[in-house]
């Protein structure tokens, strides 16, 4: 094998390697064999190329989903309920819905019975605008316990909530707010 000493770009030689040291570099490679720079291909066509990974994970997926246990109270039963106090632009209502605004309070009434969750609406609201907490939520919960007459304390609150002046919108809470068990009110200022 033939080599070839190149000059530098500024036209200097490269340093000589001791022979020493060219040996003992030899001797950590060991024995090598000269690549051709042209291999042929194999014969035949290239399979087509085949996303494993995907197909891995989408059945995954399909088993997760199937082994899972159902949960019934995971469903959206009843309906989104909604309102716009006339005169109030549309706008206000697309950003209730849409939680660009900030929950200021809130107030649970799961156990309550209808006579309790009215009263407690009352006193909560009139709290809230006292101190000037303009956006709340109430979880009224999805009637997932109740009879043949349906989520009650949902309807209650709604009729309570078209009623009073001061209540410019409200809306069924973002999935993660809890979805049709609750609802964002956005109150008039004082």
């Amino acid at each position: 094998m033939k080599r070839v000493r190149r000059e530098k770009p500024d036209g200097s030689s490269p340093p000589a390697v001791a022979h020493a040291d060219r040996e003992l570099f030899r001797d950590a490679v060991g024995p090598v064999r000269l690549i051709n720079a042209h291999v042929e291909p194999p014969p035949g066509k290239r399979p087509r190329p085949r996303a494993r990974q995907f197909e891995l994970d989408e059945a995954a997926v399909r088993d997760e989903l199937l082994s899972h246990a159902f949960d019934p109270g995971s469903i959206e039963l009843g309906d989104e309920i909604l309102y716009l106090k006339a005169g109030q632009p549309d706008r206000l209502l697309k950003q209730l819905r849409r939680g660009h605004f900030s929950v200021r309070a809130e107030i649970d009434l799961h156990q309550m019975t209808v006579a309790v969750a009215r009263e407690a609406i009352k006193d909560f609201l009139a709290e809230a605008k006292a101190h000037d907490e303009l956006c709340v939520r109430i979880v009224h919960g999805k009637g997932l316990r109740s009879d043949a007459r349906g989520p009650v304390v949902k309807r209650m609150t709604e009729q309570l909530l078209r009623r009073r002046d001061d209540v410019l919108a409200f809306a069924s809470a973002l999935p993660v707010q809890g979805g049709t068990g609750a609802v964002l009110v956005l109150l008039r200022g004082a």
